[in-house]
């Protein structure tokens, strides 16, 4: 009887040491199987763009369409870069991730990781980083970066994401005059009652102006109008009959009727003489100026020596007759003398 039990106890341990055993592997089994975990160093699987497009459609959907989603194959882009051999720099901001020493990149275009950095599994409930302040977005937006720091909105600390929707960057505003009237409503009295607004002509219609350089750099870079300025080439560019310049600015060719009216019919303009010898020598709108400027001084010089050759001449005969009297004069009063003896 207690050998019985002695042997019932001894296969009952054998059991259940053998079910512990299994057990501990299916354990280690699982785990080993498991999605590492992130860790407070950041490590964990990285999610890629298209993990990030099946739960945020909304921003997706933004995103698709924009500049960035679009920086590699816009046929503009790929004009000019092929046109300059295709340097490699131009890649650092048009692709994802390029590795200027393998001119590698991960990705056509700006996607999800260009401005959030790498996404692991823990995100949710783990935030997404953000690197898109106005100084991250001017590593490739260079130009807008240099107008927009010497505004008022950088000295008051708007940035790039106050005006601009990051994913689709547009306005955040579908007016984009109601940006300017968000922040601006105070000192928008005067402005409210000038012709300007009652034609239609909003903040960024002059604010905002964009005149391209004539002809577009190689490089496509051109000014980007974050500098909000009002130059006399901003008024020259719908203004150009009543302010007699002489020629059209590129892109304002119809000058202030087409900018006031917003009309679609053509326009027949014809050229003046300043405008063909601008056109022929390839001037840019700056150089016009200088042209319009250097013109009018020789203007000024060539009246002024006409004004003194008329001068002259005015002067000469009429000395020449006041002599021709004087003598005729003396001659009479010598012949009366004469007769009078």
């Amino acid at each position: 009887m207690k050998k019985w039990r002695l042997k019932e106890i001894s296969w009952s341990l054998l059991a259940g040491l053998t079910v512990g055993i299994l057990s501990l592997i299916l354990t280690v089994h699982l785990v080993s199987a498991a999605p590492p975990r992130q860790t407070d160093e950041g490590s964990g699987e990285v999610q890629d763009s298209q993990d990030c497009q099946e739960c945020h459609l909304d921003i997706s959907n933004h995103w698709k369409d924009s500049p960035h989603a679009h920086a590699f194959d816009d046929e503009v882009f790929q004009d000019r870069w092929m046109g300059m051999g295709q340097p490699g720099e131009c890649l650092a901001c048009h692709t994802t991730n390029f590795v200027a020493s393998t001119g590698e990149f991960e990705a056509e275009g700006v996607k999800c990781v260009a401005c959030h950095g790498e996404v692991t599994g823990e995100h949710p409930p783990e935030p997404v980083p953000i690197k898109a302040d106005a100084d991250f977005c001017g590593e490739c937006h260079t130009t807008t970066l240099g107008e927009w720091r010497v505004t008022g909105h950088s000295m008051a600390d708007i940035g790039c994401m106050d005006c601009h929707d990051p994913h689709s960057q547009k306005w955040l505003f579908e007016n984009p005059d109601d940006l300017c009237i968000n922040c601006h409503q105070d000192s928008m009295e005067d402005y409210l009652e000038d012709v300007h607004v009652q034609k239609g002509i909003g903040c960024v219609d002059c604010h905002a102006l964009v005149i391209p350089p004539d002809p577009v750099p190689d490089d496509g870079i051109v000014p980007t109008g974050h500098a909000f300025n009002i130059t006399p080439a901003t008024c020259v560019a719908c203004h150009t009959d009543s302010l007699h310049a002489g020629f059209h600015l590129p892109g304002y060719e119809e000058g202030a009727k087409a900018a006031v009216n917003n009309t679609t019919e053509e326009v027949e303009t014809k050229p003046t003489l300043l405008q063909q010898e601008t056109a022929e020598e390839g001037l840019t709108p700056e150089q016009q100026v200088q042209a319009l400027e250097a013109a009018l001084a020789n203007q000024n010089v060539t009246l002024l020596f006409q004004g003194g050759v008329v001068g002259l001449t005015l002067g000469g005969t009429t000395a020449w007759f006041v002599a021709q009297n004087i003598r005729a004069r003396r001659r009479e009063e010598e012949e009366h003398g004469e007769k009078e003896k």
